[in-house]
């Protein structure tokens, strides 16, 4: 059932921050009293992120086309402000209506490895999104440090096996969230997903993790997963009837494929991209009785992709 929160200007979230020893804390929804209208949660709705690189300076600009063996000549490359991109993108989800019950970022929140200083300026842009009452997750990726982002943001702190797992338990689905870290999974994570799947079969099962499962072939080649364990993690997954998706970032390219009957969603950056002209936002998920549908929401409004619906079709194999 949908949930009507009210909503907080960015003033009155700012003043409702409260900082202790370094680490943020908000106010929780019971605590939100001054509002200015009020917007319906939909809990079968996600607003799904990825590869958001806060820094220190919120005004650094970056040239994502830039990179060693970039077929782009040096006056010829694109480049964004990361903090302007992920700004546009959250007002773009508290501005929908119904609105994402969750926002799941799935990993690189910060920039460089994780600094301290990077995830306070992280944590004071996603304040918005905590004062429209949607939850907020995130998962590990190689431009993290999993301790620094529990101890100055410790409410995003989902921890199993000394990393960051979790499960997300929806309506119509469960996500499942892994810690694929520096491009493997710590020992006994994927015993744990295949146990959190043989405990969860009664709804489709969603997996999400940073790091490409599989080498990605795109204008930047990236390997992936290491020693093999996105391959295994895809075998885990195709025992399993109701692991439906597998969900990852890394490659900073919006591409959808399919392992055998799991579908791979290749989420783009939010800002940092690596290919002239490729789409950056976010992508707006509707989860349903027999899939999902995706809309891809770009920052640039004028983009080719901007908007374009896909839907995902959950296999009965």
């Amino acid at each position: 059932m949908p949930v009507s929160v009210s909503l907080m200007d960015r003033r009155q979230v700012m003043k409702g921050a409260l900082v202790f020893g370094g680490s943020v804390l908000w106010p929780g929804k019971g605590q939100v009293s001054a509002s200015n209208g009020s917007v319906t949660l939909d809990p079968n709705q996600i607003a799904l992120l990825a590869d958001t690189h806060i820094g220190e300076n919120l005004g650094q600009f970056v040239y994502g086309t830039r990179w060693p063996g970039s077929p782009y000549q040096d006056d010829d490359h694109e480049g964004v402000n990361m903090a302007a991109c992920l700004r546009h993108v959250i007002d773009d989800i508290i501005a929908q209506n119904p609105c994402p019950a969750h926002v799941v970022i799935n990993g690189d929140c910060a920039y460089s490895n994780g600094r301290v200083g990077e995830y306070k300026e992280f944590a004071r842009m996603i304040e918005p999104l905590y004062a429209a009452g949607i939850t907020v997750h995130v998962t590990i990726g190689n431009h993290d440090n999993r301790t620094r982002l529990w101890d100055v943001i410790p409410q995003l702190k989902q921890e199993a096996l000394g990393v960051q797992t979790t499960v997300v338990e929806l309506p119509k689905a469960n996500l499942m969230l892994l810690d694929s870290g520096a491009g493997k999974f710590a020992p006994g994570q994927l015993d744990w997903l295949n146990q959190q799947l043989d405990l969860r079969p009664d709804k489709p099962a969603l997996v999400f993790a940073h790091f490409n499962p599989l080498p990605h072939q795109g204008v930047r080649p990236l390997k992936g997963m290491r020693d093999g364990e996105g391959q295994a993690l895809l075998e885990l997954m195709g025992r399993h009837k109701h692991a439906k998706a597998f969900f990852h970032g890394h490659t900073h390219k919006w591409k959808l494929s399919q392992w055998h009957q799991i579908h791979v969603i290749n989420q783009p950056a939010v800002g940092y991209y690596f290919g002239k002209g490729h789409a950056h936002g976010w992508v707006s998920m509707k989860l349903t009785d027999t899939g999902a549908s995706l809309q891809l929401r770009c920052v640039n409004g004028k983009h080719t992709e901007h908007e374009k619906q896909r839907k995902l079709v959950w296999s009965s194999v």
